[in-house]
């Protein structure tokens, strides 16, 4: 580990219920958490919130503070280039070493920016990834959430898999409270809440 930062990334149509689960919990286990937009004016989400960048992208510079960059998915990964600087800051950030998580569209970006060719990878379906181009789809899982190295990816409806994931490589939660943490907010199984506040 690296860094106690969270870089998340936040830009118009963000889904906002994709990246919840990993920064409560990660910020609630000594992490900080700053946002990183394309600039720093305000953007607005998909669910209509605004939020204010902490940081522009192009002011990352190579931050060896980071814990993970995280990148949510957004309407903007599917209709246009918009976003393409946010997978070439991952391919930067993976090239330092730094962990990157990608969710729903977000994994179509690092598709297309190359990224999944090599890599085991999951997304929404494995033809949405297809459609990209890319020449990755022998390294495609059906799965939750899948790790791979530095780089975790997973398919929009699983953010609590995708933060299990987080807190897997990152050492949050190990062993018997990692699967607590999981069957509690997954499964609503109350009896993990006891395991994971021993």
């Amino acid at each position: 580990m690296t860094g106690r930062t969270v870089y998340l990334a936040v830009y118009d149509t963000l889904a906002d219920w994709e990246t919840g689960y990993a920064t409560a919990h990660l910020a609630r286990n000594g992490f900080t958490v700053r946002t990183v937009g394309p600039t720093t004016e305000p953007v607005t989400t998909m669910g209509g919130l605004r939020v204010q960048p902490d940081i522009a992208l192009d002011r990352l510079g190579e931050p060896r503070d980071t814990a993970v960059l995280i990148l949510p998915g957004a309407d903007l990964w599917d209709t246009g280039d918009d976003l393409a600087p946010f997978a070439r800051a991952a391919r930067r950030f993976l090239g330092l070493g730094l962990p990157v998580a990608a969710i729903c569209g977000a994994t179509a970006g690092l598709a297309r920016e190359g990224l999944l060719d090599d890599r085991a990878h999951t997304s929404a379906v494995s033809y949405y990834l297809d459609a990209t181009g890319y020449q990755g789809g022998k390294h495609y899982r059906d799965a939750d959430a899948v790790t791979d190295g530095n780089l975790i990816t997973a398919g929009p409806t699983e953010p609590v898999a995708f933060a299990r994931e987080i807190f897997a490589l990152l050492g949050v939660y190990e062993g018997e409270k990692l699967d607590a943490w999981y069957r509690l907010f997954k499964n609503s199984d109350a009896s993990a809440f006891e395991v994971l506040n021993s």
